[in-house]
């Protein structure tokens, strides 16, 4: 199953560096990352074990996770196009007359890092257990409150944008003013989540990593990093002083100005 998970992957990714390519878009790949995770789960899951209720109800949870975040990337690549990330300009001006190997290359990269990161729902589904133990209680209910949390952040970001009044100004509305960046908070909490129902299958608990990379990444590399130089550069002063009052990552109350 891991092996027609990566050769299934390879491909569609072979065939999103081509349409990236095309458009001239290499943003594309987020919204095929975000595709990827939801279809390698939730294949995971389905094609390891037995069916049961359990399991369905974590599928289920997985999937409103899944394809939220996906159709949220999408709809924002969408809107901005032909506009392309920053991040994605940055590689094109490295990778310079090597830009098709190297992009290409990116991009298998991305296909590897869906199948590595989904691995917990392998362990998940090689449950045989139909009934609720802790590790799949407590993990399911954290699973919630990060789904919830980081789409209700998303929500009051996009909102705030909308407004032609505060759309140059720093959200500091909802989750906002007690953090920084709440939606990376919550994106933590849900690969926590993961983890822990992992737990209560045997030999979950290798796929550690999978959190420790996601958190890895959003903290020192493609998350708060970019996010912060880009409000900065944006915002100027008023995110300055936002820096100084606000949690950078954990919602908290905010230091008094």
């Amino acid at each position: 199953m891991i092996i027609i998970a990566t050769g299934a992957l390879i491909i569609l990714f072979s065939l999103a560096w081509l349409w990236a390519r095309f458009c001239h878009n290499y943003s594309l790949v987020d919204a095929f990352w975000a595709g990827g995770l939801a279809i390698t789960g939730l294949f995971f899951l389905y094609s390891t074990g037995s069916w049961n209720f359990k399991k369905g109800a974590i599928a289920f949870l997985f999937a409103c996770w899944s394809l939220r975040l996906t159709c949220h990337l999408t709809y924002r690549i969408a809107k901005a196009h032909p506009e392309e990330d920053r991040r994605y300009i940055a590689l094109r001006n490295a990778w310079k007359k090597k830009e098709a190997l190297y992009s290409f290359l990116f991009f298998q990269a991305q296909a590897l890092s869906v199948v590595f990161l989904t691995l917990p729902f392998f362990f998940i589904g090689m449950n045989y257990n139909p009934h609720w133990d802790l590790a799949a209680i407590s993990g399911s209910l954290l699973l919630i409150i990060g789904i919830l949390g980081e789409a209700l952040a998303d929500h009051q970001l996009a909102s705030f944008k909308k407004n032609p009044r505060t759309s140059s100004e720093v959200c500091q509305k909802g989750l906002w003013h007690y953090s920084r960046h709440p939606n990376y908070f919550f994106e933590m909490v849900i690969w926590l989540s993961f983890y822990m129902i992992a737990c209560g299958s045997p030999f979950g608990w290798i796929t550690f990593y999978a959190p420790i990379t996601i958190i890895f990444l959003l903290l020192k590399v493609t998350g708060i990093p970019p996010a912060e130089a880009s409000s900065l550069r944006s915002k100027g002063e008023a995110y300055a002083r936002y820096q100084n009052i606000t949690s950078i990552l954990i919602p908290w109350f905010p230091k008094k100005s």
